[in-house]
């Protein structure tokens, strides 16, 4: 980072700065402990300090989370489970917390495909471009535009009132 004239102090200031993005971002994935995920998160970006770019290191920092994620969880699997034999008691409560309030939107939400739902996620709710949402999931901007494009899709296919067991007649008289 010899490019920067600051001190590694005030390069850590500006990416401290996005703890509320990583902590929020934990927390509506089901982090047992959203914080110490946010901590060690930015501990390791410390230590890293000298490979980041203060001012573009948000989707660096979601990609470390992520992995903190994944390991929070694989630590707390005590037997593996084969995901074809889960049983999902209610489809349209979903597997992480949602700050809409938007029934209809948490519904639709839930019932995404997890990388759907994390593509709409990380561009609406992270706020990242389609280029730093690809980069924090470690693939090709490409490949992520053509994946929030679907996601898009079916999300807007999700909202459409037949889906939500309310037909087009009925939408009409209770407007």
């Amino acid at each position: 980072m010899g490019r920067d004239k600051d001190s590694p102090e005030q390069q850590f200031e500006r990416v401290f700065a996005h703890y509320g993005m990583i902590e929020g971002f934990a927390r509506r994935r089901g982090s047992r402990d959203s914080a110490a995920i946010a901590a060690e998160t930015l501990s390791i970006a410390w230590r890293r300090l000298d490979e980041l770019d203060p001012h573009a290191c948000r989707p660096w920092l979601l990609a470390t989370a992520r992995n903190l994620l994944l390991a929070e969880y694989r630590a707390h699997v005590s037997v593996p489970v084969d995901p074809s034999t889960m049983v999902v008691e209610d489809p349209t409560v979903p597997d992480y917390e949602i700050d809409s309030l938007d029934p209809a939107i948490d519904r639709a939400l839930a019932s995404l495909e997890p990388l759907d739902r994390e593509a709409l996620l990380l561009v609406a709710w992270e706020e990242l471009t389609p280029k730093e949402a690809a980069a924090s999931l470690g693939i090709r901007p490409a490949t992520f535009r053509v994946r929030l494009h679907r996601a898009r899709r079916r999300f807007e296919q999700a909202l459409e009132p037949e889906s939500h067991g309310i037909s087009p007649a009925t939408e009409v008289k209770h407007q």
